[in-house]
């Protein structure tokens, strides 16, 4: 199918979508009234550009038609005018292969971020502090929002384990990349003899679950409450307010005790079971489309890494763009805006070549499951 061909076809979508939603039974089914929405809002800036490009090409086949008419006085002006209509016909053009394919369509969702110590016993755990310090700084530049769903802290004050939830316009989007193993080298402070270490930290940036991507059976949940523990183990209070919610069919376990309520403990429980469950599925789905099975932050290993943070030089360097920047300092204050950029831009560059190999686009790919 050729370029106005998608179009055309995505066009005819969208209005068919549009009828749909105006149907008694779609407009009271509100799962299915919400995703066909969902669909259309995502059409629409695509469908928009596609008519102003039909208009442009009419106007172009409408005045190389002149060129061959008796008027030569007109012909003329035509043909001054053809190639500032060709430059904007080329822009509009590429603007929609570039709306073909689309950000994924999770980038506009809030996020649920973890972070958890690798090898590197204390040292590790410190700077899941740190890493999690840096965010915080770098969303406050956003103007996003982060709050803390369950941690578990260390003797030393740093994290065995943080998770949080990312709020705000596009927070998945912003975040996604963060996903892996990132390797910290420094002395530690505990180290007397000014040796340089190597530890690690894994994070995890999950879309959050909404009510049309995932519903979750409650019969298949079995819900266990007890006291929340805090570092060594002593309780934080005497109530039972902790929870443990373990989903049964695939045996996953979340417990959260941040709260001293066991109901505010349970939803916050449920919002991270539910994303790891939308994550494990979509995984299935790229393990059968792609045939082979991948982890989305590894064993937390020394030698997986997707970034290095080298404190003595100053350095960080993101290995998946193979960016290096001598700024450690900035970045540690949140400034990590040249590191993301890049990996988005690489992101979209690498959609556009696919779209050009492929017969059929990502957004096209996307609306099909609609």
């Amino acid at each position: 199918m050729n370029f106005s061909g998608r179009l055309e076809e995505l066009e005819k979508k969208f209005l068919a979508i549009e009828q749909e939603l105006t149907q008694p039974e779609v407009f009271s089914d509100r799962v299915k009234s919400l995703r066909l929405s969902r669909s259309l809002a995502e059409l629409r800036p695509v469908v928009e550009k596609f008519r102003v490009f039909q208009k442009l090409d009419r106007e172009l086949e409408g005045n190389k038609n002149l060129l061959q008419g008796q008027d030569r006085e007109l012909a003329e002006l035509v043909k001054a005018e053809l190639p500032g209509l060709e430059r904007q016909k080329q822009v509009l053009e590429q603007e929609l292969k570039e709306m073909l394919v689309p950000p994924d369509p999770d980038d506009a969702k809030n996020a649920i971020l973890e972070i958890r110590a690798g090898t590197g016993g204390n040292e590790a755990a410190l700077f899941v502090r740190e890493l999690f310090e840096m965010y915080q700084k770098w969303l406050e530049k956003k103007g996003l929002r982060i709050s803390i769903l369950n941690h578990h802290s260390t003797d030393l004050g740093g994290f065995k384990e943080i998770i949080s939830q990312v709020e705000g316009a596009g927070a998945y989007g912003w975040f996604k990349f963060e996903s892996g193993v990132h390797r910290v080298q420094r002395v530690p402070a505990t180290e007397a003899q000014g040796r340089i270490h190597t530890s690690t930290v894994t994070v995890a940036v999950l879309p959050e679950a909404e009510e049309v991507d995932l519903q979750v059976n409650e019969s298949e949940l079995r819900v266990d409450v007890y006291h929340s523990q805090g570092p060594g183990g002593q309780g934080v209070n005497t109530t039972d307010s902790a929870v443990r919610i373990t989903h049964l069919p695939s045996g996953m376990v979340v417990t959260c005790q941040d709260e001293r309520s066991q109901h505010k403990n349970k939803a916050r429980a449920f919002k991270i079971l539910k994303a790891r469950l939308l994550e494990m599925e979509k995984e299935k789905q790229r393990s059968q489309r792609e045939g082979i099975r991948r982890s989305q932050v590894g064993s937390g290993e020394r030698a997986e890494k997707i970034r290095t943070y080298n404190f003595p030089q100053n350095r960080v360097t993101d290995h998946r763009v193979n960016v290096t920047l001598y700024q450690l300092d900035r970045v540690m204050e949140g400034n990590l805006d040249e590191l993301v950029d890049t990996l988005r831009s690489g992101e979209k560059a690498d959609k556009l070549a696919e779209f050009e190999k492929e017969p059929r686009g990502g957004l096209e790919r996307n609306q099909a499951r609609t």
